[in-house]
């Protein structure tokens, strides 16, 4: 159909190279309703008469309820469509349906529309996700844990830590496809080839129609740029990487040299020959499609690198990198939300592995800085101290007064007194009084758990009127559709 100026038809192999119609299933029910509002604005504008209008719309309708086979002499889904819409209606009306527009900004169109629906999908996922992580923190919030640096234990903490340290980096990923939605939610229609049209089109009136907030305003940008999914993809690879890290620690933790927690079943699997397995095969797969977002993410940014100003061809495989990708996130995030829910907490051994540490080592430090003592001397007595228990195989509380006495920097504190600050610092004892904005304090973790509540209902009520307000544009269209069909 679009091969008006070259002779013949493509060849089996080049039209297999060419064509993008195995990838564009996904946008078919798009470009529909992109071609839906264009010819109701082209009607609106008294560029088609009223008939044309209904023969268009009519054979658009019979496409929704049918299904679109890949088998075609099409380049793709908005030539095929097209192709389809003309042979049902016949060329004198469908022939019209592209008037005053191009396959470059209709791609736009339909990526935008793609990607505006999977942006609040997957604000909705992300937001259940967190709310998970939250609830589990409530629950959680006096289970003591080592914390660790470099894998090694640091400090004493609460599981509810932990788990809300993760909701703040999601809640980081929610907000940052939350904002770009605004600038995805453009539409890029009625900007043609590359340089506009002269015949009089209301692009206002298509975005409005398709629920759009505004419009791609210069017709290069509108037609050329792909930094909207460049954007999209890239927030989904940092999203990702934010789960390989939780996955990470949880397929540590599940491991009997841990045991710190145990996975359901039903996200674990077996071995072939080895009976005994529990293996973490979920989890190890959400740091596996991690590296595949991220090379989606990379193919998109190393395509438009290069490329001059307006369409090139080369845009077409940006889209094949959209659909994988919000497939992946979407899955992702589903799994682990219902793993989360589901994962066994072992809170006799997460303090286990506090007794057999040292990690109140900074609060002793820290305790003797409350008697005066400089940092960097109370550093050097616990670390000696640290030392000596190590080398006798005992934990501090072990210690004696009489192991302390040449340890002590410059008898800047009696050994007996070293000793009761020693006795007297307990995990539940570091964690009442532990102070600071964000810290693991017991009273700190009821007050971002209370924060980040009210942040969850806030994120959930915005996404909800943004899908609403699709949802709506589209009965709208629907139904202005169906009352010129009926008239």
């Amino acid at each position: 159909m679009y091969r008006s100026r070259l002779d013949g038809k493509l060849d089996d192999v080049t039209l297999e190279f060419l064509s993008s119609i195995s990838d564009d299933e996904v946008f078919a029910q798009y470009d529909i309703l992109g071609s839906q509002a264009h010819t109701l604005m082209l009607l609106e504008n008294k560029i088609i008469t009223k008939q044309e209008a209904s023969k268009i719309l009519s054979a658009l309708e019979k496409i929704k309820k049918e299904p679109i086979s890949e088998k075609s002499e099409a380049e793709d889904i908005h030539e095929l469509i097209e192709s389809i819409v003309v042979k049902k209606a016949g060329m004198d009306a469908g022939g019209k349906m592209h008037t005053a527009r191009s396959r470059n900004d209709q791609v736009a169109l339909d990526m935008r529309m793609k990607i505006r629906d999977d942006i609040n999908m997957v604000c909705f996922c992300i937001n259940q996700t967190i709310e998970t992580l939250i609830t589990l923190a409530e629950k959680n919030s006096n289970v003591i844990m080592p914390l660790y640096t470099h894998m090694q234990q640091a400090q004493v903490g609460l599981f509810s830590h932990f788990l809300l340290a993760y909701a703040d980096a999601l809640f980081r990923d929610l907000d940052r496809f939350y904002v770009s939605y605004g600038r995805v939610n453009e539409s890029p229609l009625g900007a043609g080839p590359v340089g506009g049209t002269s015949i009089p089109i209301d692009r206002q009136s298509t975005a409005k129609m398709l629920g759009f907030k505004g419009l791609v305003e210069n017709s290069i940008d509108a037609t050329t740029s792909r930094d909207f999914v460049a954007e999209y993809v890239g927030n989904a690879a940092i999203l990702m990487t934010n789960l390989s890290r939780m996955a990470e620690d949880f397929i540590i933790w599940s491991t009997s040299e841990f045991s710190f927690i145990e996975l359901a079943d039903k996200f674990t699997s077996t071995s072939s020959v080895m009976p005994q397995k529990k293996n973490p095969d979920i989890l190890e797969l959400i740091r596996g499609k991690t590296a595949q977002v991220i090379g989606y993410q990379m193919a998109v940014l190393s395509n438009i690198k290069g490329l001059p100003s307006g369409y090139n061809r080369d845009l077409q495989q940006v889209k094949v990198s959209i659909w994988p990708t919000s497939k992946t996130i979407i899955s992702s995030l589903l799994v682990v939300n219902s793993l989360l829910k589901t994962m066994k907490i072992n809170e006799n051994r997460l303090r286990q592995a506090i007794d057999g540490g040292y990690s109140i080592s900074l609060d002793i430090a820290e305790a003797l800085v409350r008697k005066g003592i400089p940092f960097r001397n109370s550093h050097k007595i616990v670390g000696n101290l640290v030392q000596k228990a190590s080398n006798s195989k005992k934990s501090l509380t072990e210690l004696s007064p009489e192991d302390m006495k040449d340890v002590i920097v410059g008898g800047e504190i009696d050994p007996k007194d070293l000793h009761r600050i020693i006795q007297s610092t307990t995990p539940e004892y570091s964690l009442d009084t532990r102070k600071s904005q964000g810290s693991s304090g017991k009273h700190e973790q009821h007050r971002m758990i209370e924060n980040r509540k009210r942040k969850i209902q806030a994120y959930m009520t915005g996404t909800g009127k943004r899908t609403s307000e699709v949802r709506e544009s589209f009965e709208a269209l629907n139904k202005a559709v169906l009352s010129l069909l009926h008239e």
